[in-house]
């Protein structure tokens, strides 16, 4: 998010016809060391839009898409996936890529819709929606909503009808009193006929007049305020207009404000000198809960076209149109007061929840606090554990790993629209936190941050990522706005390191200007990231020290129908030799097998796949039989049961 308040003030540009190009660079020769680069390519890029300079590591560039006219210049936000199909959310609506070809996506759909920040997810022919800003339209119009309340504002969640995805149809959509700033897809194992959503809303409380039974009170005021809260809404599927709020879970009961850090002296002032420098340049001012702050100069050029085409005016905005807007801007970013005012009130909503069907539990990063879920009853979800941090500012997302046994959360320190990567910046300020989940607790394990400085001119700090299906490994790809993409291994959670990365320079080397890569996610095969400014970018891993060729096979096996990943899949992975050999390569890696004995092995793998039929099978039993013979007396006894178990499978496939 680029601060939850300032993304309600985002408004929409009209589009024009849509196009799509591709690109790609020469694969890399594999690195095979186990350091990572010196001195980090990152270091110094060249700046620019579409033109800056890139730094590749174990990472292969695939395609670079730049964003259709109709989303030209507007943000883009998060992804789901579907078949060959990347559903890419922008603050204009969404895009629908084909992504059969990674090395030159294909532009299906561009759905115009304006309202932030338009996150996406996907189960079979429905696409959700998320929309919390004041202007977005139930009709998808571009001219805005004025009006302090009106029955043509859409705040909460649209239902779109994908059957045929060229032709996407809204069948249906659920105000919320806060709107919808991100949203959860849980599929129920045990209802095939539903889904549930899980919506956190970040805005301020709409007014009851339009929308009934909205209060914006503290709970301790009024027990049916809309403050801390979430809507849990049941989607039947047959029956998508039918989608209703089925509770209300107070999931916060019971929690204060935590400690925070707050801001860097050096920030104080800086952001002291900006604020006289854009009072004196007449730059449209917000007060966003309690701070007075600029608006970026974009942002306020939209808005102030947006007040123009509602007010039905052309022409270069006049100095009354200028008048109009800062007389408005007061009350579009008003805070929810009566509980800013209260220093001691606990988290009001959730950024955003991740949901774990499989395990029956849930992650919700939640401003101040990460919580543990129990989401066995998708209707009733309860609080299991919290965790707080003085060195997090932000509580953003969360990420399982795939046993269930960790959870990552990300710090997004500075709303998203700041540099927080800087060499100044402390390693456990706008980082990850990962804990073991034991016991369902919460059990701090260490920090994970963008290894790299970046500069004050790239706004940089933890966003959204996902794991990759290593098999026997805990890896994951992450994005961080302009400090790029990271691929990094915590299976060790005290000790995470960077395995990949890819990065581009400052969008503009003399100021801050917002960019970089708002989620980056693994999808059958290719790591998919969504560039706020430049478009689509999809990369490959290549094989290097720290991951073989093998293990990238392995993970290539894992192939999803569709992904939410906030709605997390758990991965299972089918019989293959490379899942076998993956598992040996880490054997080697660790030094947990003999030597000559993981020699042996690989000999006999590679005689079984060139056998068949009783033969394969009958030499794959065997090899099986002995290895887990051996297991107990290997140094990594887990890791060769893991290897029985593969070659195994192999057998009975």
């Amino acid at each position: 998010m680029v601060s939850a308040a300032l993304v309600l003030l985002a408004t929409a540009a009209c589009g024009g016809s849509t196009s799509s190009s591709a690109g790609g660079t020469p694969a890399p020769e594999p690195d095979m060391s186990t350091s990572p680069p010196r001195p980090d390519p990152r270091i110094g890029l060249r700046a620019g839009v579409h033109d800056a300079g890139q730094a590749v590591w174990n990472l292969r560039v695939l395609s670079t898409t730049p964003s259709p006219p109709q989303f030209a210049g507007i943000t883009n936000s998060d992804i789901a996936f579907t078949g060959k199909y990347a559903i890419q959310g922008n603050y204009n609506g969404y895009q629908v890529w084909d992504i059969s070809n990674p090395r030159r996506p294909a532009l299906t759909t561009a759905y115009v819709c304006p309202a932030s920040q338009s996150d996406v997810s996907v189960y079979r022919n429905l696409l959700f929606v998320s929309g919390e800003d004041l202007s977005a339209r139930l009709d998808c119009g571009t001219g805005g909503v004025t009006d302090t309340v009106s029955a043509e504002r859409l705040r909460g969640l649209r239902i779109f009808d994908i059957s045929d995805i060229r032709r996407p149809r809204n069948v249906g959509n659920v105000q919320t009193c806060r709107g919808s700033h991100t949203h959860s897809l849980l599929v129920d194992p045990r209802d095939g006929a539903s889904v549930y959503v899980y919506i956190s809303g970040s805005a301020p409380v709409r007014s009851p007049g339009e929308l009934p039974g909205c209060v914006d009170a503290p709970l301790e005021q009024d027990t049916s305020s809309a403050l801390f809260r979430i809507e849990v809404v049941k989607v039947p599927l047959a029956h998508p207009e039918q989608a209703a709020i089925v509770n209300r879970p107070r999931i916060f009961t019971g929690l204060t404000a935590p400690p925070r850090h707050g801001e860097t002296p050096g920030d104080i002032a800086a952001e002291a000198q900006e604020l006289a420098e854009a009072k004196a340049r007449g730059d449209f001012m917000a007060t966003i809960d309690g701070k007075e702050q600029p608006l970026p100069p974009e942002l306020g050029d939209q808005l102030l076209r947006s007040l123009m085409q509602a007010r039905q005016r052309t022409g270069p905005p006049t100095a009354a149109d200028s008048a109009e807007l800062r007389g408005l801007l007061p009350q579009l970013t008003l805070t929810t007061s009566a509980v800013a005012a209260d220093p001691t009130a606990g988290p009001t909503q959730c950024h955003d929840i991740t949901l774990y069907p499989a395990i029956g539990l849930a992650g919700g990063a939640c401003e101040g606090y990460g919580l543990l879920l129990d989401i066995g009853d998708p209707v009733r979800p309860t609080r299991l554990h919290q965790a707080a941090d003085f060195n997090f500012s932000y509580w953003h997302s969360a990420t399982f790993n795939n046993d269930g046994t960790k959870l990552l959360f990300s710090d997004e320190w500075g709303g998203g629209g700041q540099a927080k990567c800087r060499a100044t910046d402390k390693k456990e300020w706008g980082a990850n936190a990962i804990f073991a989940v034991a016991d369902r607790k919460l059990q701090f394990r260490g920090y994970y941050k963008l290894p790299v400085a970046q500069t004050p001119m790239e706004n940089c700090v933890a966003h959204n990522g996902s794991l990759i299906p290593i098999p026997g490994r805990d890896v994951m790809a992450q994005a961080w706005y302009q400090g790029g993409v990271s691929v990094f291994d915590w299976t060790d959670a005290e000790h995470p390191q960077e395995i990949a990365f890819f990065d581009r320079g400052p969008m503009d080397s003399t100021r801050l200007e917002f960019g970089g890569s708002w989620s980056v996610y693994w999808y059958n095969g290719v790591l998919v990231s969504s560039e706020t400014q430049r478009g689509l970018d999809i990369l490959e891993l290549v094989a290097s020290g720290f991951l073989s060729r093998n293990e990238i096979e392995a993970a290539r096996t894992v192939r999803l129908d569709y992904l939410n990943v906030q709605g997390q899949s758990k991965f299972v992975w089918p019989p293959s030799f490379p899942l076998a050999r993956a598992y040996l390569d880490q054997l080697e890696r660790s030094q947990g097998f003999a030597a000559e004995r993981i020699a042996e092995v690989r000999d006999a793998l590679d005689g079984a796949e060139k056998a068949s039929g009783a033969s394969r099978g009958t030499a794959l039993v065997r090899l099986a039989t002995e290895l887990e013979a051996e297991a107990g007396a290997a140094a990594d006894a887990a890791k060769v049961r893991a290897l029985a178990q593969a070659v195994r499978g192999l057998a009975g496939a």
